[in-house]
C-alpha cells in the first residue's frame, strides 16, 4: 500500500465522522425537548424525596405537573409552607394556606390492652400477616397488627412501634402518605395538625366481641354522639368517629367515654 492510499483512506475516515456528526447535531437539535424554566426551577426548590405523598410520581413529576398548571404550589407535603411560599414567587400566584395534616394511628390496643388469641411465629410484617389465617396474635383483627410495615416504609423516621402498636412521632411527620397506604388494616388516616381529640379504635365488633378483644376498644355505645353539641362525632359499625371539621376541642366526648378511647393529642409541635 503506498502513501496517497493511505491518505485517501484517512481523508474517507476524517469526512465520514465529520459528516456523521453533522447528522447527529441536525438530529439533536430536531428532537430537542426545550426545558421549561418555571420547570426547573420548581424543581429546583422541592425537597427530592420523592415520596409520592403529593400524588405524582415523584418530585419531577409535581414539578412538571406545577408548571402546568395541573397542581397547585402548596402540592408538597414535606416541603410544607416554606417551599409553597418560594414556589408560589416563581410561579408568579398566591399560595393558599392550608391546615396542615400528620398521619395518626387508631389503635390503643396495646401489649396489656389487647389481648391473645394465639402465637404467631410469621414473617414480622404486617402484609405477610394478613395472607395468614388467624393473621397474628391479637384478638382484634382491626387493630395494630405490631409488625412495623409502616415503620420501615415511612422516610422520615416519624413512626415507631411503642408497646407494640405504632406511634407517629408528629415533630417528624411529613405527611406523605406511605405509613397509610401500606397498612393493611387502614389503620393510619391524615388528620389535621390542629385536631386534639380522636377515637383511638377501629374495631368494627359489636359491644361484648370488642370488650371481650381488647380493653382498649370502642364498643359503640353513642354516648359521645349523644354528648357532642356540634353534631361532630357518628357512630357506624360500632365505631365512633370525630368529624375535625366540626369539632370544636371541648373534650366533652372524652369525659364521657367509659372505655376511655376518646383521647386528646396537644395540637402544639413537640
Amino acid at each position: 500500500m503506498d502513501i496517497m492510499s493511505v491518505v485517501m483512506a484517512t481523508l474517507a475516515i476524517g469526512v465520514t465522522g465529520l459528516l456523521v456528526g453533522l447528522l447527529l447535531v441536525w438530529i439533536a437539535g430536531k428532537f430537542e425537548v426545550k426545558t421549561d424554566e418555571k420547570e426547573a426551577a420548581v424543581r429546583e426548590l422541592l425537597p427530592g424525596n420523592n415520596c409520592g405523598g403529593c400524588g405524582f410520581a415523584g418530585c419531577d413529576a409535581l414539578a412538571a405537573a406545577i408548571a402546568k398548571g395541573e397542581a397547585v404550589v402548596s402540592a408538597c407535603p414535606v416541603g410544607g409552607a416554606p417551599v409553597a411560599e418560594a414556589i408560589s414567587a416563581v410561579m408568579g400566584v398566591e399560595a393558599e394556606e392550608e391546615e396542615p395534616v400528620v398521619a395518626f394511628v387508631k389503635c390503643a390496643g396495646t401489649c396489656e390492652k389487647a389481648k391473645e388469641k394465639n402465637k404467631y411465629h410469621g414473617i414480622k410484617d404486617c402484609r405477610s400477616a394478613v395472607m395468614v389465617p388467624g393473621r397474628t396474635a391479637k384478638k382484634c383483627g382491626f387493630g395494630c397488627l405490631g409488625y412495623g410495615s409502616c415503620v420501615k416504609e415511612c422516610p422520615f423516621d416519624a413512626i415507631h412501634l411503642v408497646d407494640g402498636v405504632a406511634v407517629v412521632d408528629k415533630a417528624k411527620c411529613k405527611a406523605c402518605g406511605k405509613c397509610v397506604a401500606v397498612c393493611p388494616n387502614n389503620l393510619i388516616e391524615l388528620v389535621p395538625y390542629s385536631a386534639q381529640y380522636f377515637v383511638q379504635c377501629n374495631s368494627r365488633d359489636k359491644g361484648k366481641a370488642a370488650r371481650d378483644n381488647c380493653d382498649a376498644s370502642c364498643i359503640g355505645c353513642s354516648k359521645c354522639a349523644k354528648t357532642c353539641e356540634q353534631g361532630a362525632i357518628t357512630v357506624e359499625n360500632f365505631l365512633a368517629h370525630i368529624d375535625p371539621e366540626k369539632c370544636i376541642n371541648c373534650g366533652k366526648c372524652a369525659e364521657v367515654c367509659p372505655r376511655g378511647i376518646i383521647r386528646r393529642r396537644l395540637a402544639r409541635k413537640n
